[in-house]
């Protein structure tokens, strides 16, 4: 198994450390890579909870961390239920809370995982092992509508009609057992002149559908405000417009959730700050990052910090 350095690595440390001696949580623990760093960069006092759902990843992260077994609580569970894992962890505040979204370049890069179209593997995609539904179900049980949908909000795949039609006439002389299957009706279905794989926004929109994560980064940003302390700070990574936006729409809502009109000179609906969005523009990745990892470029860090 092989994690390679997480993206926005420094700027993660620089920004997420606002108490040497605090408590802090990694919502995705992946290689461990964020969660080595906030504990090389704070005392022997601090502590770090963390949440993974792959249990690969897990027992990766176990190992890589045998010499902070302290300072370390890993729990396997969905971030969704971070104010869970944080009860079951003897905590009520934190100084920071990290969420990177998206798929791992390990999860990615194995083949039995059935989350890339570059490897023959049975559709999957599940970064859960345990949950019922896989890609699997959405390609050979949805209807032509169900799946269309899926297409266009979770990929914003323009011709999403199109290939649903493609998917669910193939299926009918055969069920669409893998990956490159997949990837090969799309191919049919749209043709190959574009800058990008053909298939890539259909992967994407069914990973993301399969693991719920639009519905997930939501219900977790708004536990993830509440359980930081003063001062504490919500760092989330993201890698395509629609978790971003997502991010950018709730930061800001938690800066101002006002919703009084304009024209009203005083606010009457009693809603008030929760604090003070740090970035007003994404952190993107330098020239030597996006030079050492092709996924940093589509990387962006947005921090708010949480004012009592």
């Amino acid at each position: 198994m092989d994690y390679h350095k997480p993206v926005l690595f420094d700027e993660v440390i620089e920004n997420i450390i606002t108490n040497k001696e605090g408590v802090y949580l990694d919502c995705t623990l992946g290689g461990a890579g964020h969660t080595q760093g906030i504990l090389e960069n704070t005392s022997e006092g601090a502590v770090v909870i963390a949440i993974d759902q792959d249990d690969d990843a897990i027992e990766f992260a176990e190992k890589k961390l045998e010499d902070y077994k302290g300072r370390i609580k890993i729990f396997k569970d969905n971030f969704r239920n971070l104010d869970t894992v944080l009860y079951m962890a003897g905590y009520e505040k934190v100084s920071g809370i990290l969420m990177d979204i998206g798929v791992s370049s390990y999860q990615l890069d194995d083949p039995e995982r059935g989350f890339s179209y570059k490897y023959e593997a049975k559709l999957d995609m599940r970064m859960d092992k345990s949950a019922k539904i896989s890609a699997y179900e959405v390609i050979n049980e949805f209807s032509e509508q169900e799946i269309a949908d899926i297409l266009y909000k979770y990929g914003e795949e323009p011709k999403a009609r199109r290939i649903a039609k493609k998917i669910t006439e193939q299926r009918k002389a055969k069920k669409i057992e893998t990956t490159t299957e997949l990837a090969d009706i799309v191919i049919r279905a749209i043709g190959k002149s574009m800058k990008r794989h053909p298939a890539k926004r259909t992967f994407q929109a069914v990973r993301m559908y399969v693991n719920k994560e639009l519905e997930v980064l939501e219900e977790a940003l708004e536990k993830a405000v509440e359980h930081l302390e003063d001062k504490g700070r919500l760092l989330v990574i993201t890698f395509h417009s629609l978790e971003d936006r997502i991010v950018k729409n709730k930061f800001r809502d938690f800066e101002k959730p006002c919703k009084c009109p304009p024209d009203i000179p005083i606010c009457v609906c009693g809603k008030e700050s929760l604090g003070k969005v740090i970035t007003k523009k994404p952190i993107i990745a330098g020239e030597l990052e996006l030079k050492e990892n092709s996924r940093a470029h589509s990387a962006k860090l947005r921090v708010f910090e949480r004012r009592a």
